[in-house]
């Protein structure tokens, strides 16, 4: 579960560790009712530095396409791209459960005023990511 996407749909977090250095992963979240569809679709690319029992730091980078609401009322497509480090850890006993927290960069077009903007993020583990390793 995350809530990075722009247009602050919360997402589905899908993350596959490839080797020991690599992670992929991917986010989707959607919402309709009877007025509109919106939705956020992204592939996000981990690297992992530095590699701890309960604890890894990492690099990360995420490219999402997103709907949102314009000023006129109507649903518009953006972007978004994050370039990220965090760090995820894990409880003593409870290694299957990941929790996130990062901070970087962002580059994205998800608001009402249709804009680009660039900005600084910090995503507290209630924001970033919660995942469940098998």
């Amino acid at each position: 579960m995350t809530n990075q996407l722009a247009n602050g749909l919360p997402a589905l977090s899908l993350k596959i560790q490839q080797s020991k250095t690599f992670a992929l992963g991917g986010l989707l979240g959607f919402k309709s009712d009877q007025d509109q569809t919106l939705y956020g679709a992204g592939i996000k690319l981990y690297r992992i530095i530095f590699d701890e029992p309960q604890l890894n730091f990492y690099l990360a980078g995420l490219f999402a396409s997103q709907s949102y609401v314009n000023d006129q009322d109507k649903v518009d497509t953006g972007f978004q791209i994050d370039g990220t480090m965090g760090t995820e850890f894990h409880f003593a006993g409870l290694e299957s459960l990941g929790l996130s927290i990062e901070f970087g960069l962002s580059v994205r077009r998800a608001d009402d005023a249709g804009g680009t903007s660039f900005e600084t993020l910090g995503d507290n583990f209630l924001k970033a990511a919660v995942h469940f390793y098998l």
